[in-house]
């Protein structure tokens, strides 16, 4: 099998929770070098690193200029992705770039124009497209148990009391940093909307830099609101699904953050599993008219398929897992919400 060789840039929380764990059983995919400003944290992981081979660097340059790195992971402080993206594509590497992608879609644009013209991947790391309650979500919507959808509700919420006085960009925020994932699940399954309303702040921080957003996305005949707050004790639904022959909820998220927080791995037994309290709830009319009411097993959850898909775009030139134009409706929408203050609407 043909290898797929990359690097990491930056070796933080995000490079070794969401990503390096999912290749260790992916032969396919070879990890030649990671970069990193200042390799300060993580000890362990950069002596497991070491002594499985990969090289450690504090210069950029060095993995832009390895021949035989085929791909770069941009892991980086959001701020710093589209100059890092900037500079791979313009040394021939395709880029697999964490959320948010960038800041506008007038960057986003030029990326994807770069690549486009070097005859590169680039795409955004939107692992929560295998989320396992998403993929619960989204295959109630496939068969099509509840009807046409009328209406959903995503939840992603914390209750972590803080203090904290922080002003910063919108980049750094709630709403981009989190807030991208919610609505790309929804872009991926129905497009762009036709509007969105948002409602995006600072509730705890007693700075500027938001940590709350609401954002409802119209479609013809559908409503989708996702949402997120740092202050939520009793959890909503993760998902909760009303269609015109019934419906649809789901508790918890995924497992998989909670099993590598506690040192489970990806290629352990029972990873990222759902208990069967935690299944969702489906209610319907089946054709006789008759109520139905089941509890669905939780499809187990892989963030390791974005790289699976990677690997079949950069190899086997398969289309991408999220396409050009994703991408660029996800983008005006983040940048829509923080084009002014207070609660507002913005059509697409």
């Amino acid at each position: 099998m043909t290898q797929l060789v990359i690097a990491f840039a930056g070796f933080g929380k995000s490079a070794n929770r969401y990503h390096l764990p999912y290749l260790k059983n992916r032969s396919q995919i070879k990890v030649k070098m990671v970069y990193d400003h200042r390799f300060r944290h993580y000890h362990e992981q950069q002596d497991n690193l070491k002594a499985s081979g990969v090289e450690l660097t504090t210069d950029f340059t060095d993995i832009l200029e390895d021949s035989d790195v085929q791909m770069i992971a941009i892991t980086t402080p959001a701020a710093t992705h589209y100059s890092l993206a900037k500079q791979a594509l313009l040394h021939g590497k395709n880029i697999l770039v964490e959320k948010p992608f960038c800041e506008t879609a007038e960057q986003a644009e030029k990326l994807l124009k770069l690549a486009k013209e070097n005859g590169l991947i680039a795409m955004p790391f939107q692992n929560r497209r295998f989320d396992s309650d998403y993929l619960a979500l989204k295959h109630v919507l496939e068969v099509g148990y509840v009807g046409e959808p009328l209406t959903i509700e995503s939840h992603m919420d914390h209750f972590r009391p803080s203090e904290q006085f922080v002003n910063s960009d919108p980049i750094n925020g709630q709403f981009y940093g989190l807030g991208i994932h919610t609505i790309d699940q929804i872009v991926a399954l129905f497009g762009q909307p036709q509007r969105v309303f948002y409602d995006i702040r600072a509730q705890q921080n007693q700075g500027t830099l938001d940590d709350y957003y609401e954002t409802q996305l119209f479609y013809p005949k559908l409503k989708a609101v996702v949402s997120s707050g740092p202050l939520v004790a009793t959890p909503y639904p993760s998902f909760r699904l009303n269609g015109t022959k019934g419906s649809f909820v789901k508790y918890g998220i995924d497992q998989q953050e909670n099993d590598l927080k506690a040192g489970i791995m990806p290629d352990q037994s029972g990873f990222g599993q759902d208990a069967p309290n935690a299944f969702g709830h489906l209610k319907y009319l089946n054709g006789n008219g008759d109520w139905i009411e089941k509890d669905l097993p939780t499809p187990v959850g892989d963030y390791g398929r974005v790289y699976d898909a990677m690997y079949a775009a950069i190899i086997e030139k398969k289309s991408k897992l999220v396409t050009d134009q994703e991408l660029l409706i996800d983008m005006r929408i983040l940048e829509a919400g923080v084009s002014e203050q207070g609660p507002h609407v913005k059509e697409f």
